[in-house]
């Protein structure tokens, strides 16, 4: 058994989250970590919202409430979301617990220590009508080095260089266009030159990541230099060092105390269980795992920033011990809204909440692990989510277990012992047991496509099955009652192959071939008190020690079967220009 960290991307807390955010850090962390668990690894998934940093101001300042009650607010928004899509987190936290700061300023005390945060001056943005100091990801203009016109103050999407604000030709404001003044100021920097070797080593390292990934990480670090991890602002984590952490104004850069939320979740999910050191298993164990679930526009920050802050704690490390550097980081592409980018002020958006609530989660769980943008920008499109609902897992999975169970209900009354097997139905039950190493190993690597139309192609091979020996028309018991066990020995097969993928839906397949109890765990939201006396909360956590098997389990017979009820809905062709309405 090997303790593997799934480690999610932290959703921003200044609204709710649209299936574009979904499709990147959410559903394949949660495909990946279910697998995992039955495939009886040890999996600590965490992760929380992200609640510091200007876009938090910005955003309340807007609604005319306090940052601290814009955090609380979309942080519940956030996790009935992604509860009720069915995301497994052990742990689903915030980065504004008490915890959260001490960890971070644990992790930036060391670093300093070690000589890897070093203060400098340096020129920081101001708005001329506020006086309010402009983060650099709320500066856009033309990037120096592509001509790209909407590089933001950090870095250019466009080319993927780290940039300065200052750098920026026809600087601009993305809050309300002017153009920003430049006054001295002094910060302490990452000093990722320094760090440069040792990164660059451990990126050569690397082998299984997705070619883009690596190839992104590696090209950063062709003109690498230092980075600020403080801000001017009033809002975040304190500064830990004399002199500092009394200044209402410095604190903790956003990205630095996010990424830190990896290993804080870890503590707190630890200290929660009772065993404040169980968090070590899956940070300081040489032979865990862990594997980062983000979004492409994060590859610098998971790729870079946080493994250089690891490197740097490593060098002398302090309370926590020397701590793991990621397996890999696994990053999504964009997910595009029918041809044009999800932008919430556009209205060019699908929040998960309208998702869940029209049509459940498990046909938005399948439109993103088999349409996904897993290696490539990805169009969503109503046409085609109400195509694959109805072709795929209506007319194909749905209705393979429909008439399985319907035959076995109506013909015996429980599923039937087997007879004698002809070639035909060993070479099927064969070929079910086999797909189990198959769609592991697609999972295994991430390969979330292959591995669901692996197991899909079980479910159309058992259908295919079916209509070739067609069972309806067979007047000889004993071959009636082999054919159905055949049947539903490779309905079993498919709805565990399925489970990852399909949680929800999982548990009626259970119940429509007899089962009974809980056949896959689900996510629950609790309330909890901080740990060290802060404001109360709601997590995302559950109790997944009970899991189904990654393998073959015979069926058994006898087990009552009852006529059943459709898994799936069939969606109306009129869904799709009611859709396209609501969006204008």
């Amino acid at each position: 058994m090997t303790s593997i960290l799934s480690a999610v991307a932290w959703p921003y807390a200044n609204g709710p989250r649209h299936i574009g955010h979904v499709s990147g850090f959410g559903v394949p962390s949660d495909v990946f970590s279910r697998y995992l668990r039955m495939a009886g690894h040890d999996v600590l998934m965490v992760s929380g919202t992200d609640e510091h940093g200007t876009p938090i101001l910005v955003q309340a300042e807007q609604e005319g409430v306090s940052p601290r009650e814009l955090a609380d607010r979309y942080n519940r928004v956030i996790v009935e979301d992604l509860q009720g899509l069915g995301l497994s987190y052990d742990l689903f936290t915030r980065t504004t617990t008490r915890n959260h700061y001490a960890v971070a300023q644990e992790l930036f005390r060391t670093v300093h220590r070690n000589g890897y945060l070093v203060p400098r001056a340096t020129m920081g943005a101001i708005s001329p009508s506020t006086g309010r100091t402009l983060p650099d990801r709320y500066i856009e203009g033309t990037c120096p080095i592509c001509r790209y016109h909407a590089a933001r103050g950090d870095q250019c999407d466009n080319c993927g260089n780290q940039l300065d604000a200052i750098d920026l030709r026809y600087p601009r404001s993305r809050i309300n266009g002017e153009t920003p003044v430049f006054v001295e100021t002094e910060h302490f920097f990452l000093d990722l030159p320094a760090l440069a070797d040792a990164l660059g080593s451990w990126l050569q390292t690397r082998t299984g990541w997705r070619p883009n990934v690596l190839k992104f990480a590696l090209n950063l670090l062709d003109e690498v230099r230092p980075r600020a991890m403080t801000r001017d602002i009033d809002w975040g984590i304190p500064v830990p060092l004399p002199g500092w952490e009394d200044n209402p104004n410095k604190r903790l850069y956003v990205w630095f105390d996010a990424v830190i939320g990896y290993l804080s979740a870890s503590v707190e999910w630890a200290r929660r269980t009772g065993d404040p050191d169980a968090w070590r298993r899956w940070w300081c164990d040489p032979e865990a795992l862990s594997y980062y679930f983000m979004g492409k526009d994060n590859i610098t920050f998971h790729a870079q920033i946080w493994p250089a802050e690891l490197l740097g704690y490593n060098h002398s490390p302090g309370e926590y011990g020397a701590l793991n550097l990621p397996t890999e980081v696994v990053s999504s592409e964009f997910l595009t809204m029918e041809g044009r980018k999800f932008s919430s002020s556009r209205s060019v958006v699908i929040y998960v909440r309208d998702v869940l609530e029209r049509y459940g989660p498990d046909a938005l769980r399948y439109f993103i692990s088999v349409a996904g943008p897993e290696t490539q920008d990805t169009d969503f499109t109503w046409a085609e989510f109400v195509r694959r609902n109805n072709d795929e897992l209506v007319s194909t999975w749905g209705n393979l277990v429909n008439r399985t169970a319907s035959m076995i209900a109506k013909n015996f009354g429980a599923i039937p012992a087997a007879g004698q097997l002809t070639t035909t139905d060993q070479e099927l039950l064969a070929a079910s047991k086999e797909a189990f190493g198959t769609v592991g190993d697609y999972l295994r690597h991430q390969r979330l496509k292959r591995a669901i139309d692996a197991a899909m192609h079980n479910a159309a091979e058992a259908n295919q099955y079916l209509s070739q020996q067609a069972p309806w028309k067979e007047s000889d018991p004993e071959r009636k009652a082999t054919i159905l066990h055949v049947a539903a020995q490779v309905v079993a097969d498919s709805n565990r192959l399925l489970a990852p993928f399909l949680p929800h839906s999982a548990e009626r397949v259970h119940q429509a071939l007899g089962g009974t109890g809980t056949f896959l765990p689900q996510p629950g939201i609790r309330e909890v008190d901080d740990l060290d006396g802060g404001p109360a909360y709601p997590v995302i956590t559950g109790d997944y020690s009970t899991q189904p098997r990654w393998a073959q389990e015979p069926v058994v017979p006898g087990t009552p079967v009852r006529p059943p009820t459709p898994i799936f809905t069939k969606l109306a062709p009129e869904v799709v220009d009611e859709e396209l309405a609501r969006l204008g």
